[in-house]
């Protein structure tokens, strides 16, 4: 029996190895050291508040000195242009310390993350990327959440269809990787949901959740980035969202893989689930 054919969740032992977890305190990471330290790792948090900073190397030893593993998210964007150089070289660094098993977080079908994931596999690390579609918790968490509260999400993704991946499904992943071993060295994943959804109808259950009417406009992404300059986001960022949402809202991502399944022997969540905790925990309200 294959893992794409059980049923019962894939059990996981950390076994007491150490893994340094990048963006210990964000959507992804803070999810990654809860499910490694409950699977038996001895998690080592990695941010700014730890003494651990992207853009300073002479803090990368002492956080990677010991460790046997490490998930790695850049803390812009993976297609940052400055997230190859800086993901290479942290890999290298953590290789020549020990820490040779790396995990990355990269973004299904983004084009400007391809030089990052490059420069990962040739550091010498035993690497896996994972890719993932958008999250559903981006809806309940981060720049989205003010519109949605407020009743109309303002996005450039068009009518174009996502697989949003619930990012506990991706932090379980990840801790699923890190502890079997060989299997998934050398490997790319493509984390999806179980289905296709549009952001018009990701809203929609939004509201319905919530009881309050929530609105859907869709613009396009210069003029969505115009919007970010005027929040105050600086301009080369803002540039660099805007090239990214072009790329990845194109419809090219409008199509399920299978892949967290045969990872952990289960479904991923569903987007209604999320939706009717995030409503029940309060995500939404003003």
């Amino acid at each position: 029996m294959t893992r794409n054919e059980r049923d019962e969740n894939v059990t996981v032992h950390g076994n007491g190895t150490t893994v340094v977890v990048t963006g210990a305190s964000g959507r992804t990471g803070s999810r990654v050291a809860r499910a490694a330290d409950a699977a038996g790792f001895t998690v080592r948090a990695a941010s700014r508040a730890t003494g651990f900073d992207w853009t300073d190397p002479s803090t990368w030893e002492t956080t990677l000195r010991g460790a046997d593993a490490a998930y790695l998210m850049y803390p812009t964007d993976i297609g940052d242009p400055a997230a190859a150089k800086d993901i290479g070289a942290l890999a290298r660094e953590a290789v020549r310390l020990g820490a040779r098993r790396l995990v990355l977080l990269s973004a299904r079908g983004e084009d400007q993350a391809l030089p990052a994931e490059e420069a990962l596999k040739a550091s010498g690390a035993d690497w896996t990327v994972v890719r993932a579609a958008w999250f559903a918790q981006n809806f309940s968490e981060g720049p989205l959440v003010e519109g949605i509260a407020h009743g109309e999400l303002v996005f450039p993704a068009g009518e174009v269809c996502e697989p949003f991946v619930d990012v506990r499904d991706l932090a379980d992943v990840v801790t699923a990787v890190l502890a079997d071993g060989d299997r998934y060295v050398g490997r790319t994943l493509r984390l999806t949901g179980p289905r296709l959804l549009a952001w018009r109808e990701a809203v929609a259950e939004i509201s319905a959740a919530t009881g309050r009417p929530v609105g859907y406009t869709p613009v396009p992404a210069p003029a969505y980035g115009e919007a970010l300059t005027g929040f105050g986001v600086p301009a080369g960022e803002a540039a660099l969202l805007v090239e990214v949402f072009e790329t990845l809202l194109d419809g090219r991502n409008a199509h399920l893989t299978d892949e967290v399944r045969e990872v952990l022997g289960r479904a991923p969540r569903d987007f209604s689930a999320f939706v009717r905790e995030a409503a029940a925990a309060g995500a939404w309200r003003i």
